[in-house]
Order: structure tokens, then C-alpha cells, then sequence
């Protein structure tokens, strides 16, 4: 459908061990009722090591107004795209002003003119460009904005599209939420932004194609990941049924999408999915029947930076793009998971 030629990540210069960030979360929580031992030990099952936030450390406190926190978000969501849009375009090649259409996804703010209007006044994309702003779908939306940007392009097929992802876990953060869901939260996500270059497939260039995609909706499933929205800004849905709902459905879904190419799981070279949490990778490779190894990029970025919800598998892609090097003519798939509940996958070919 498309073709990728390029890909840049940008994270904020906050960067902290995950002790740090724990000791700082019992100190805030302490005398509140919530174990100190149990924060530990749920941020050490994480396995995340370090990560990025938006603002530094001492910033992070109770009884920030939403509209306050919201401000931030944008200013950093601002600084971070378009860092990583121009640093994408640097490495594919292309001008500004050659770019036909931006694709821009996140979750954890808002912004109306959203943040892709602002990169395209910051870069100097034409006046022309098409802006396609998606939000609320939430972990899922790297992998579907991908898909989504290489449809559209079939439309123009010499047209060159840019998927802008933007997720500031950290800004959604509340003291006075002391919820299991919270306190997972806490020591799972972090900060970061995503960006991918994509080329009509009548435009020269080099790099894996995007094949196919495929969505899957779970009917009745609201309740298992989401936000509930208030005055106090964004508080975390989190369900234990997650890994549950993928050992339920995933194997099905992967083979009956994969059939209709004509390959199996066993011809996926590259499993590219998204940073959900131990829990979740173990449900994965149990449903798929995958090698120990398939997932070793997907740790490594869960690892040094943490969840970054939407942003996680475009920057598991730019870390298989740099340091694995796959074969040409070799699968790859990748698959996130997302509010719904729903699932999206999508076939590459090097």
C-alpha cells in the first residue's frame, strides 16, 4: 500500500532510573494509606529500568489544575513533534513542502488547533497539506495511524504522508488516585514522541512496504481500558482482563489475517507490538506460540523508556529499523492493543 522511508523518535531530557521515580512516588504517598512495599514490588514487575517525563521530577505534585497540566502538554507536545517530524523527513529525504498529508495521534492531551496544525506552521508544510488529528484511541493508535496514513495514500500514490505520534503519559498523573490501576501506571508509562515517513508506492524510494492492515473490534469490552474524564483531568481505566481478552481472541485473529496473504505465524520474521506490560507480552506469546526471542525489541524499549501508549510500537519499529536489519523479502507484523477493546495488525514486508 505504501512504503516507509523513514523513521525518528524524540524523547523530553528528563530521563530517571525507575528507583528514582519510586522512591519519589512513596514520599508523595507516604502516611496516605498505600503500601510502600507494594509500590515497589508492583514497579519492579513492571521490568521498565528507566523513563522519560515531560516536565522535571520536583514538578509532579497534587492539586495541579487539569487546564494547568493541559497547557504543558501542549507546549511539550509541540517541541517534541516537531523535533521528531523534522528529524523523519531529514532521514527519508523529503522537504516540507513535499509532504501531502499528516496523520497525528495521541491520547493524553488537548489541543484545538491540534498539534499537527503547529509542526505545520514550525516545519513549513504546504498550505495545502491534509491534517487528519485522531484521538481517543489510545495505545492502539501507532499502529493504526500507520495503517490508517498508508489507505489514504493509496489515494495518492506518488503522495508522501507523515504519522505523527505524540503520548506525555506523565501530564495524566493523579496524587489523589491511589487505585491499583494508578499505582501500575505510575511505574509503567512514560513520555515520548514517534514520527514515520511513508511514500505512495508510485514515489521512488527505499524501505519496508506496508502490505496489508486489519482492525478488530470487542464488542462490549468499554469498561476494560480507557479514561475517565473529570475536572481533575484524565484518570486511568485499567482492567486485569486484558491478558484474558488476548489469550480469548488474538490467535484467531492473527491467522484468519495472515491466511489471507497466504503465510502463517511461523513466516512473521519480526514481531513488532506494542510496550503493554510483562503480563501482556507473556499472554501474547503464549496465544501465538512464539519463540523466546520474538519479542526482545518490544522489552528492550518497554526497558529504557517505558509504556508510551500510542508512540511504543512505531519506536519498537525505528529500533528494529536501526539495529536488526531484517532480510529483504522478509514478514514483519505489528500488532497494539488498545481501548475499545480493540486490536490492530499490520503486515510489512522488507
Amino acid at each position: 500500500m505504501a512504503r516507509i522511508i523513514g523513521i525518528a523518535q524524540a524523547f523530553p531530557p528528563h530521563d530517571y532510573p525507575q528507583e528514582v521515580l519510586t522512591a519519589a512516588l512513596e514520599r508523595l504517598w507516604d502516611g496516605s494509606g498505600v503500601d510502600a512495599a507494594a509500590i515497589r514490588r508492583i514497579h519492579r514487575h513492571t521490568t521498565v529500568e528507566r523513563r522519560h517525563l515531560a516536565l522535571p521530577l520536583e514538578q509532579y505534585r497534587a492539586g495541579v489544575p487539569f487546564g494547568r497540566t493541559n497547557d504543558v502538554w501542549i507546549e511539550a507536545a509541540d517541541e517534541l513533534g516537531t523535533r521528531a517530524v523534522s528529524e523523519a523527513l531529514k532521514n527519508a529525504g523529503v522537504k516540507p513542502a513535499q509532504v501531502d498529508l499528516i496523520v497525528f495521534v495521541t491520547v493524553t492531551g488537548l489541543a484545538t488547533p491540534s498539534i499537527d496544525a503547529r509542526v505545520t506552521n514550525h516545519l513549513g508544510l504546504p498550505r495545502g497539506v491534509r491534517r487528519v488529528p485522531l484521538f481517543g484511541l489510545g495505545c492502539v493508535a501507532g499502529a493504526s495511524g500507520l495503517a490508517r496514513s498508508a489507505e489514504l495514500l493509496s489515494a495518492s500514490p506518488r503522495g508522501v504522508a507523515v504519522l505523527l505520534s505524540v503520548e506525555l503519559c506523565s501530564l495524566t498523573f493523579q496524587a489523589g488516585d491511589r487505585s491499583m490501576a494508578n499505582i501500575v501506571a505510575t511505574g509503567l508509562f512514560g513520555d515520548g514522541a514517534a514520527a514515520v515517513v511513508l511514500a505512495g508506492k508510485e514515489r521512488p524510494g527505499r524501505g519496508p512496504v506496508v502490505v496489508a492492515s486489519r482492525s478488530i473490534f470487542y464488542p462490549d469490552t468499554e469498561e476494560v481500558m480507557g479514561w475517565r474524564v473529570s475536572e481533575l483531568g484524565f484518570q486511568l481505566v485499567l482492567s486485569p482482563r486484558i491478558p484474558e481478552l488476548i489469550r480469548e481472541h488474538l490467535r484467531a485473529d492473527v491467522d484468519a489475517f495472515l491466511a489471507e496473504h497466504g503465510l502463517r505465524r511461523e513466516d512473521i520474521r519480526e514481531w513488532m507490538v506494542h510496550t503493554g506490560g510483562p503480563k501482556v507480552f507473556t499472554a501474547i506469546e503464549e496465544s501465538l506460540e512464539l519463540p523466546a526471542d520474538a519479542l526482545d525489541a518490544t522489552r528492550e524499549v518497554l526497558r529504557s523508556r517505558g509504556n508510551l501508549s500510542s508512540a511504543s510500537v512505531l519506536v519498537v519499529m525505528n529500533d528494529v529499523l536501526q539495529r536488526r536489519r531484517p532480510e529483504e523479502g522478509s514478514w514483519g507484523m505489528m500488532l497494539a492493543l488498545g481501548p475499545g477493546f480493540c486490536s490492530e495488525m499490520v503486515l510489512i514486508r522488507w
